[in-house]
């Protein structure tokens, strides 16, 4: 059960008293979880005792884990049925035993009071990409492309050709690594420097000076010896190229591909909307952000970048001072601010929308989102709710209800169809929950039709059948000659 004790401006504090029934389910869960996963000599798993595995693992322990149980639960619970929508929150524990009941106290601070404007008088002019012939046409170029396959040819290299180069070290003394090179997908510099070229040639590329990240590399010259040279053979667009991607004809691949192309650019625009909606939203929108807020936010994506960079073997310090020797620190820090604001902009203003449809989430479909979650992740909903603690379950129900909201908002606008929310409009990864986190990347800009039609012609049946090529080779090291 929830109190409100005081709210003052954005400054709450309330306190939670927990059943003690429900403090004894939880020694229960914990005592069962210590049991099964903790081996003790002389006993078979599951059946030592409690006091004997009290002093393995120690009460200090076994507390704890009760103590996190019950506030990864009643915190968010107790935030809901307050109707408290908190920033953040520090969380006071009382005592905590067997069969009594635990009662814990939190103060925190709540969103800002945020005026919204005339929303259901926005007009979205956002559509979605137009399926034309050109379009199926150009994707089943592409199927082609991406299945061709290759044959050895002793005649002078074509700008269309797959040449396989075996780099020379200074003296052509010492051979390097040997690498396919594909030269429609090369830079001009190496396609010039290898066509009219035959096999078993050294020829020497200049390479020009180039910027690659974050890092400007000077004009050199890498010299290779021409081992094999590839003609590429692409299939006739037929029954038979149908059949090679498990289709029964070319009318069915043709059918099948339009579909899906056709699904493809529904969900483009869609999300084309929805981001036309929201920054329609934002602009309309009055608040005054506290610089906590933006604080915050700010830091939690820094560290998720930092997590980043660590998971690749990139110590933070490092890359910080690279970036100041580059001059580029204080753009990275002003960009890192700039998208800090505009992510807590966006949640502010769905946060309101939200409250204005009374949106809200039962504990069983919040119970099946986690489930769902936890799945996607590989995890068990207690381990899900582990890792996101207290702040990061309210943080997540508080997504899947801001995206109800826009989708629900969307539907009652003029001339829009209903769009259902779905389990993809909430996020799929815990980490993206606690820290908010990717900041250099920004928020999702919608689409330009032209530039959706690109997209769609790559990112179709294409993706699915690509692995069936014959003779596709990687091409990891193609970036040294290029």
């Amino acid at each position: 059960m929830a109190e409100l004790v005081s709210q003052n401006g954005n400054k709450v504090e309330f306190k939670v008293s927990v059943p003690a029934n429900e403090v004894s389910r939880a020694y229960q869960q914990v005592w069962t979880a210590i049991s099964r996963d903790v081996r003790v000599p002389g006993f078979r798993p599951g059946k030592a005792p409690r006091s004997v595995l009290a002093k393995r693992v120690g009460m200090a322990y076994v507390e704890s884990e009760v103590r996190d149980r019950l506030l990864e639960v009643h915190y968010p619970q107790a935030a809901r049925e307050l109707k408290l929508n908190l920033v953040d929150a520090s969380i006071d524990p009382g005592a905590l035993a067997d069969g009594q009941s635990f009662d814990f106290g939190v103060s925190g601070e709540t969103y800002p009071k945020v005026v919204l404007g005339d929303w259901k008088a926005v007009t979205l002019s956002a559509e979605s990409p137009e399926i034309t012939d050109e379009v199926l046409e150009q994707t089943l170029t592409d199927l082609r492309e991406r299945n061709a396959s290759f044959e050895s040819v002793e005649r002078p290299i074509e700008a269309s050709d797959m040449v396989t180069i075996q780099e020379l070290a200074e003296g052509g003394e010492e051979p390097g690594g040997s690498y396919p090179v594909y030269l429609d997908k090369a830079e001009a510099h190496v396609r010039d420097a290898l066509v009219g070229r035959t096999s078993g040639e050294e020829v020497e590329i200049s390479v020009p000076a180039h910027q690659h990240g974050d890092h400007e590399h000077p004009a050199t010259a890498v010299k290779i010896r021409i081992e094999d040279v590839k003609h590429k053979r692409l299939q006739d667009l037929d029954d038979e190229f149908a059949v090679s991607l498990n289709f029964d004809s070319l009318e069915r691949l043709r059918a099948d591909l339009k579909g899906e192309l056709e699904t493809r650019a529904g969900r483009e625009g869609d999300s084309a909307r929805r981001e036309e909606f929201v920054t329609a939203l934002i602009a309309g929108m009055e608040a005054e952000i506290p610089r906590a807020l933006l604080t915050n936010r700010r830091e939690a994506m820094l560290e998720e970048i930092q997590a980043d960079l660590s998971r690749q073997g990139v110590k933070w310090a490092e890359y910080e001072t690279f970036m100041e020797e580059q001059g580029k620190l204080s753009e990275f820090m002003a960009d890192l601010a700039k998208n800090a604001e505009t992510r807590v902009r966006r949640d502010l203003a769905l946060e309101q929308l939200a409250e204005e449809l009374r949106m809200q989430l039962t504990d069983t479909q919040f119970n099946a989102a986690l489930s769902a979650l936890a799945q996607s992740n590989s995890v068990t909903v207690q381990q899900l709710r582990t890792q996101l603690g207290p702040n990061g379950l309210n943080s997540y129900y508080a997504s899947i209800v801001r995206e109800q909201a826009l989708s629900l908002a969307i539907s009652q606008l003029p001339g829009s169809q209903p769009q259902a929310p779905t389990s993809e409009q909430a996020p799929a990864a815990s980490g993206e929950i606690v820290a908010e986190a990717k900041a250099a990347d920004g928020e999702a800009e919608a689409h330009e039709v032209e530039a959706a039609e690109e997209t769609l012609a790559e990112e179709t049946l294409a993706e699915e059948t690509a692995a069936q090529a014959d003779g596709t080779e990687a091409t990891e090291k193609t970036e040294k000659a290029e």
